[in-house]
């Protein structure tokens, strides 16, 4: 069972460096070094993955015997997966717009 704390900030972390990395991207893509801005979506698209396993496990414990409380912490951490989901959708339509 993972514990709620060392879950939720391991969600935090990553989610928040994905979506720093896909800002990161655009900054490169206005600069023109495209492939650059490739790379950064790639390497945000690990820490995405990371933040998004650490969810799923919540997510079965929740639907097991394990239930956790729903903190407001928990909500902020949910809050930080969501918008660096967005920001990766986001910055690789803008990415392919500086590409024309």
């Amino acid at each position: 069972m993972v514990a709620l704390e060392e879950a939720v900030m391991e969600i935090i972390v990553n989610a928040g460096q994905s979506r720093s990395l896909c800002f990161e991207a655009l900054h490169a893509a206005r600069q023109g070094n495209l492939d650059e801005a490739k790379n950064l979506l790639r390497e945000a698209d690990g820490y995405a993955r990371q933040a998004h396993k650490m969810q799923t496990k919540l997510i079965e414990q929740d639907a097991g015997e394990a239930r956790q409380p729903m903190t407001l912490i928990m909500v902020h951490a949910q809050d930080h997966l969501m918008n660096s989901l967005l920001a990766r959708e986001l910055s690789e339509e803008i990415i392919h717009l500086y590409q024309r």
